[in-house]
């Protein structure tokens, strides 16, 4: 058995804006404000590693320079955040690539550990159940998709 998971944490794309909410955080700051760049990076079309070397080296540029905000960047952990943007694009350009195969990311939910000062609600056992889900897929299963926990959802 051959399994990839990729645990998504925060896409960066979408925002669970309730939860932030009950946590007092402006669901504005995680999310990436260009629609343009959301844009982007939702294109699985035209998405390819080129366009996502290119997305990195802009959010780089405009790191160094100070310009997170002007460039339309997440501002919450901001390195982070396009991190996990374009890797669940990249999961979605292999996804493609390799139809035969089951590629998908998975946000196993807000799990209580070390990472988060034991802040989650979720045991790890709860916040298993999403990637254990996925690796345990049927063949012709999805592909390609963003699941939040064990629930297919929208990047």
């Amino acid at each position: 058995m051959r399994v990839l998971v990729n645990n998504a944490g925060a896409s960066g794309v979408v925002v669970d804006e309730a939860r932030l909410r009950a946590l007092n955080i402006d669901p504005e700051t995680w999310r990436i404000r260009r629609e343009e760049l959301r844009n982007e990076l939702n294109d699985i079309e035209t998405l390819n590693e080129e366009k996502l070397e290119a997305i990195l080296k802009r959010f780089l540029h405009d790191l160094k320079e100070h310009r997170l905000e002007a460039g339309g960047w997440s501002l919450m952990l901001p390195t982070y955040s396009i991190s996990k943007a374009t890797l669940n694009a990249y999961t979605r350009v292999l996804a493609k690539r390799y139809p035969n195969m089951l590629i998908n990311c998975v946000h196993p939910g807000y799990v209580n550990t070390d990472l988060n000062w034991h802040t989650g609600p979720m045991t790890v056992e709860e916040g298993a159940r999403g990637p254990v889900k996925c690796a345990l897929l049927p063949n012709g299963g999805p592909t390609g998709y963003y699941f939040d926990q064990t629930e297919v959802a929208g990047f």
